[in-house]
């Protein structure tokens, strides 16, 4: 196998050219068969493997340096750099991660996982090798569906005042993770049509090479209409316009006509863009059937693109997803906004139903907020469904435009908390810690079913901002055996107990029950406690507990610093020497969490029910 010799980086330059397409083969059938096993990032992959090839090939690894937008596309990127024999660990603790990192390769030269953050790092290298002395080509590699985000246009504007060598390699798929939307999206759909100017321009140059003595100096001369001919040829010319010569769009599985655009590209003093094509999932018929399906999929089978484990009961999503549509049925103002991720945070069937009412903005987190603030002020319900670790990206909005202005924006604060094997750039696990900084926002963490539809049902008659946070997977469903309205502020009693009390934090209900049953088999019988709202905490429940217990436990599946359990403490310090409980608080400390399964992380992390019962042993002895 032609895999077998490509063992460190640049071994891929070994490879004889009338080999790429079948190396290109293997590579599909290695991701297929490994991603199969351990579940990831599969269609994007497939489709940049060519693309991936022509730069390894075209380039000096790691003296070059390509950074990956997003970074799940570098499956075929860590494959070419010796980390092939690995596949295997993909996205488990300890094991290779499903993005680019730099403590992991000398060859993953910036660290990603949100998407836009590229252009902006790309041009900080060039801009630095060449304060440093250091001869680099620096090459970003950004999808079109990224391109829609704000950061990238910012990066975009500021290129041209860099007169350096400077690579973008725009990766059109014509998808993101969701469709794509918006005006960059019809641009690009233009451009893609637009074959015609490169065809004409091509045609010209080659005869007038031909026309004897004067034929170059024709095409130097005519070289100065250029851009006049583009803007009547090519709609917008939107980067030619920026400062950035466009060359595209090309095919990109054409391996041997990227390498030489590479090599063309690396000789301009300036940004260049290639626009290539690509084929998401291409080269396993279920991803190029299904590409949403394979973005980032579980373990499945190979024959049939069918998943190992079906999953058998609904999720947190799956729970708001025919919430916000029964209550958009019963509520005309309900209106949802999705930041290109309608399929991952359940609003796909919202969209079906009430398609006018359903805004996809793209990949732009930030602005989806403010644009939330501007239909409340006309009095709609907007309900912005984000995961925790993209909405980070919109803090100052947040405070900005919704908080100070107390306007009734509805957070539905998907992923919260640890989500496994995406590792550090997705974990949810500050939201509570930001949120609860902001001043005028409500914060509500369920922890079962039940009390997911209530939130949501409750959420439509609140009047200011307000968050919802619940987690990634299947839905807690044995404490749900309950019906009650739901109480501005207040927590729920699950057990009662003495001497100590647990309050836990949505989803962490479980842990705390497997916490009681261990203590209760000590000898102990503590009392456990819904916390429900964040912000504002129940003070009357705080007031009981350390009044009546000796130990007060507070569990969290997010960052200690600044979250819940500190606002307790800080609440009881105020009124210090008037209550006689000690207050304990458990959640992750100040870490960045890497990939793993659930589980796995919180016995890591010493958050799961038998590490708690045995850490508030160890506290009472």
């Amino acid at each position: 196998m032609l895999l077998d010799e490509i063992n460190k980086p640049n071994d891929i330059k070994k490879i004889h050219p009338k080999d790429y397409s079948k190396l290109a083969l293997e590579i599909r059938r290695f991701l297929v068969h490994k991603v199969s096993k351990t579940g990831g990032h599969l269609a994007s992959n497939l489709g940049g493997v060519e693309l991936t090839m022509a730069l390894h090939i075209a380039l000096d690894l790691p003296k070059d340096k390509i950074i990956w937008d997003v970074g799940h596309q570098s499956y075929v990127h860590k494959i070419l750099t010796g980390r092939k024999d690995e596949f295997d660990t993909l996205r488990q603790m300890y094991g290779l991660s499903g993005f680019p990192k730099r403590n992991e390769s000398e060859c993953d030269a910036f660290g990603t996982g949100h998407s836009s953050t590229s252009l902006s790092a790309g041009l900080g290298m060039v801009l630095g090798n060449s304060l440093k002395g250091v001869d680099s080509t620096v090459v970003c590699v950004i999808g079109d569906g990224a391109l829609t985000g704000g950061e990238a246009f910012e990066a975009l504007n500021n290129a041209a005042s860099i007169d350096k060598n400077f690579i973008i390699i725009l990766n059109d798929n014509n998808m993101s993770i969701s469709e794509n939307v918006g005006s960059m999206s019809g641009y690009l759909d233009n451009l893609r049509l637009g074959e015609g100017y490169n065809d004409i321009k091509a045609g010209v140059q080659k005869t007038l090479h031909r026309v004897p003595v004067i034929g170059n100096s024709l095409v130097d001369k005519i070289s100065k209409t250029k851009s006049s001919i583009k803007q009547l040829l090519v709609p917008g010319m939107m980067f030619e316009d920026m400062g950035i010569t466009y060359v595209g769009p090309v095919d990109g599985h054409d391996v041997k006509k990227m390498v030489n655009l590479l090599n063309e590209a690396k000789k301009i003093d300036h940004p260049v863009l290639i626009h290539i094509l690509t084929k998401k999932g291409k080269g396993y018929r279920y991803a190029e059937a299904n590409p949403s399906k394979f973005h980032g999929i579980d373990p499945f089978v190979v024959k049939t693109g069918e998943l190992r484990e079906e999953k058998t009961s609904p999720t947190y999503t799956d729970v708001f997803a025919k919430a916000i549509v029964n209550l958009a049925k019963e509520d005309k103002d309900v209106v949802a906004i999705t930041a290109a991720m309608s399929d991952g945070t359940g609003l796909n069937a919202f969209k079906n139903k009430y398609p006018d009412r359903l805004v996809d903005v793209g990949i732009a987190e930030e602005h989806a907020v403010t644009f939330a603030a501007g239909l409340a002020t006309c009095g709609l319900k907007p309900y912005f469904a984000v995961y925790s670790s993209f909405l980070q990206r919109s803090y100052d909005q947040m405070i900005h435009d919704v908080c100070i202005q107390n306007l009734p924006v509805r957070f539905m604060i998907d992923r919260a908390g640890l989500v496994g094997r995406d590792g550090e750039t997705h974990q949810g696990i500050f939201d509570i810690s930001y949120l609860l900084s902001m001043p005028n926002m409500t914060v509500i963490s369920p922890a079962c079913e039940s009390e997911l539809i209530i939130a949501v049902n409750y959420s439509a008659t609140f009047d200011g901002p307000l968050a919802i946070r619940y987690p990634r997977g299947s839905v807690i469903r044995e404490y749900n055996d309950f019906d009650y309205e739901m109480e501005f502020g207040k927590s729920s009693k699950i057990v009662d107990g003495e001497k100590i009390c647990i309050i836990s934090v949505g989803n962490m209900i479980k842990e705390a029950m497997v916490a009681r049953d261990v203590l209760v088999s000590k000898g102990y019988n503590p009392a456990v406690i819904n916390a429900l709202f964040l912000k504002p905490f129940d003070k009357d429940m705080v007031d009981y507990a350390v009044n009546n217990y000796d130990y007060v436990v507070t569990i969290e599946e997010g960052i200690v610093n600044g979250g819940f359990g500190v606002s307790i403490l800080n609440y009881v310090n105020e009124t210090f020497g008037k209550y006689k409980a000690r207050i304990i608080n458990i959640g992750i400390n100040d870490e960045f969490v890497k990939q793993g399964d659930v589980d796995t992380l919180r016995t890591m992390l010493k958050i799961d029910g038998k590490s708690i019962a045995q850490r508030i042993i160890e506290i009472i002895k």
